[in-house]
Order: structure tokens, then sequence, then C-alpha cells
């Protein structure tokens, strides 16, 4: 199996019964560290299949439409175009990406915020035409550029327990919807729906109740305007747990019924994106350097303050101007896997390799003592994580190993989804990865 970097001529090791996701890392493990020990990620497709058949099992009435920016992979996107979902564009290189599939300008919307004329006209171009918008600048200049554009409009969604702050800087307030729905009147734009969104870290079900509601007022509102209202986009913010997906489907269902009943004719969409992707990567690291302080360094977390006991600071092949960027704004929820109970731990932290005091990547953890060369396996990496890097110290882009096991593939095909259609670049190798006892290398430093 190859992993392929900036092209859609990558292979998928359809895995053999008995083979499964820790042999495939063990043996690129074992790769690695005879040609350079590189970092890199392995991407079990499948997991992407059973997140979109849980989907269907729990909000089968809200279509979903995959967030691009998440994860723009070949092997990502083609699946879930094959599969029949959507897709959240933010930029003509999104667009394109996803047209390049197949996939029809109906199942595209642009969701960009702050939009450039260029992007805009290209949209016009390529018959993209539904597009958030959350004031009247964006207005105008949908109006100038795109002519046939179809705007749902984005509402604010009051986030006061997950963030209020950061979810109010998009998305406009209710009081100020009817100035935009005249401005969209006097314009000639048409508006055919609404837009919230709701922070994955969220934990008050109210916020939900609040936003259908502002939506429906708004629904209503644009009636008076004569605006055939048609679609109604509930945004993402879901983490992947079938508990957290059930959990807002109890929430939002009765209120659907009520606010947006099956028979009126209305769409409900939503965008997830770390929902598909987050747990179907695993990114492998290896230990670079290694420093051994005193462990009164550490003032937080799980270390054992004022003992005796060392404390070591690991410096990996990968940081936040590569795979965990996502790392600069925001908390990194992922630990490297378990290690063997027997060891004893130490007080550690992990850093990047540009020796940028931004570049911590866990500050402070419980791990045995490692080697440079050692390798840590990092679990749920599959969201903002695949991309082009930064120039800094001349890191390069990980290489992606794709594997799928076969009832995964079989589940595919029996969700309709076939290689001859969208999946024009999808094709399979049997995997030949079938490690004896002794080539089983241990992915846990």
């Amino acid at each position: 199996m190859k992993g392929f970097i900036d092209d859609a001529n990558y292979s998928v090791g359809l895995l053999d019964e008995g083979t499964n996701l820790g042999n495939v890392i063990d043996n690129y493990v074992y790769e690695h560290t005879l040609t350079g020990k590189n970092a890199f990620f392995v991407g079990d497709l499948g997991k992407i299949v059973k997140k979109h058949s849980q989907w269907q099992n729990i909000v089968a009435q809200i279509k979903p439409f995959y967030t691009v920016k998440c994860n723009s992979t070949p092997a990502v996107l083609e699946i879930l175009a094959a599969l029949g979902t959507g897709f959240a564009c933010s930029s003509k290189t999104e667009m394109a990406l996803v047209q390049e599939l197949g996939v029809s300008p109906e199942n595209i919307i642009y969701i960009s915020p702050c939009k450039q004329v260029s992007q805009i006209k290209y949209a016009a171009k390529v018959g993209v035409n539904i597009m958030t918008c959350d004031n009247e600048v964006e207005l105008k200049k949908i109006a100038r550029n795109h002519p046939n554009a179809k705007v749902l409009l984005h509402i604010a969604t009051e986030d006061s327990i997950g963030g209020g702050e950061g979810n109010m800087k998009f998305g406009t307030t209710l009081k100020n919807c009817r100035h935009l729905l005249e401005c969209a009147k006097e314009l000639d734009v048409q508006i055919i729906g609404v837009k919230f969104h709701v922070s994955s870290a969220c934990k008050e079900s109210q916020v939900y109740v609040h936003a259908l509601s502002d939506a429906r007022c708004v629904f209503d509102m644009a009636g008076e305007f004569g605006f055939t209202m048609n679609m109604l986009d509930i945004g993402g913010g879901f983490t992947g747990t079938e508990f957290q997906l059930e959990e807002v489907n109890h929430v939002i269902s009765p209120l659907l019924d009520v606010y947006f009943p099956e028979g009126s004719g209305i769409k409900i969409i939503s965008e997830p994106g770390s929902y598909f992707v987050s747990s179907a990567f695993t990114l492998a690291v290896n230990i670079v350097a290694k420093k051994v302080v005193e462990n009164d360094k550490f003032s937080s977390g799980v270390g054992k303050t004022g003992s005796d006991e060392p404390a070591f600071m690991y410096y990996m092949n990968d940081g936040v101007y590569g795979s965990f960027a996502s790392k600069l704004s925001e908390d990194l929820n992922t630990i490297p896997e378990k290690y063997k109970a027997d060891e004893p731990l130490f007080t550690s932290s992990l850093w990047g390799p540009s020796c940028d005091e931004l570049d911590q990547i866990v500050e402070n953890c419980l791990l045995p003592e490692l080697n440079v060369g050692d390798w840590l396996i990092f679990d749920n990496m599959g969201a903002d994580s695949v991309h082009e890097p930064s120039a800094f110290n001349d890191f390069q882009r990980p290489a992606i190993y794709y594997m799928m096991s076969y009832s995964d593939w079989y589940e595919m095909q029996d969700a309709g989804a076939t290689s001859d259609t969208t999946m024009k670049s999808f094709f399979f190798v049997p995997s030949c990865i079938q490690l004896s006892q002794e080539d089983n290398f241990p992915t846990e430093a």
C-alpha cells in the first residue's frame, strides 16, 4: 500500500480478515523506522462509512453537507460523495475539488462568512447558488456578482456556555434580520432559508430550543416580504459520538415537528465536519529529542509536583506548524495511546520540532520514560490536521496510508456507493499485512 500526498492516485488497502488497524500501524512504524522515521497518518475509511450509517440511523431526516475544510483529502471526499452527502465549501479551491468528483452544484453550499468577490463570481460561473450571509455588506457583494444566488440568513446563537463570545463573531441578530430582509428585497436577492450553528463545546440543549425558535421567526418574517423559504441549516458542532448525536436529535426532533413539520416543503440540512473524519485518522510521530527537567517546572496538570523524580520534555517530528495546527486555537483533547500498565510513569510534556514556545502539543501528562527514536500514536486526528504544513524548519506533510476492511467495503456498497460512478480514482489492493508475533512492532513508546 502506498501513501500518496498531493494527488488522487492513492490506493486503499482492503484488509483481509484478521488484519486490523493496529497491524497496519505496526507495519508502517517498522517501514518508517528503516527509512527515516517521518511522521505518517493511517486513515481507516471504513470509520467514515460507519459514521454515515450512524447518521442515517439516528437523524435520517437531516441531510449532511460535509464541511470540506475539516479534511479535504481526496479519499475522504470520494467516500462521502459516493455515499451521497452534500458539501459545505469555504473557497473556490474546495468547490473545484468537490465538482471534480462529479458532485452536482445543488449538493454544494458556499459557507464562507467573508467572501472574496472573485470567489462569488466563480460560484456563479459553476452554478453553486446556495450560500450563507449575515450582514448587509456581504449581501450587496452577492447582489452585484451572483444574480442567481439563493441565500441562507446566518443567525447567531446564544451559546453562553460553549463560548458565547466566539459564537457571536458570525451570525446576525434576530433584530437585524428584518433590515437584511428589506435590503435583500431592494437588491433583488433571493432569501430561501436560515442557518445557525451551535458549538460542539456547548452542553446546554436550550441553545437549540432558542435557535430553532428564532429560525421560525425569521421564516415568518421572510414570508411577510414575499420570500419563499424552503431550507433550514442547523450547522455543525457534532462531535462524532453516537450519544451526542442521539442527545441532539432528542432535543431538536420534536421542535422540528412543530416549527418545520414534514410535508411543509422545508429541507433540513447540517454541516458536520469532524463528526465524519476525526476518528478515521491516526497519527504516528517520532521522538527526535529529549530533555530532563526538574519536576517543579510543571506547575499544573497531572504531574507529581514537588517530587524528586525527574520530568521529561519530548520533542516530536510534527507539531502546531503541521498536523497539530488546531492546537493553536483550541485545546487538544487527545493524548498518546496507552502504554504498558507495569511501566513507571513520569511527568512529561510533548513539543513539536520548531523550538517555538507556541509549539507545545501536550502540556502535562504521565508517560513512561521514552527515548529518541520511539514512536507515539495519536488517535482521533482526522479533523483540521491533514493540510499543507508551514514552511518553518522545512516540515514535510506526513504520508497518508488508507485502509478499509472487507465488511466496511460491503457496507458502503449496501449504502448505494459504487466504485464506477463518483469514485473514479478509487482502486483497491489486497492487504499483504499479516505480521507474525516477532514482526509486530509495538506502537506505544
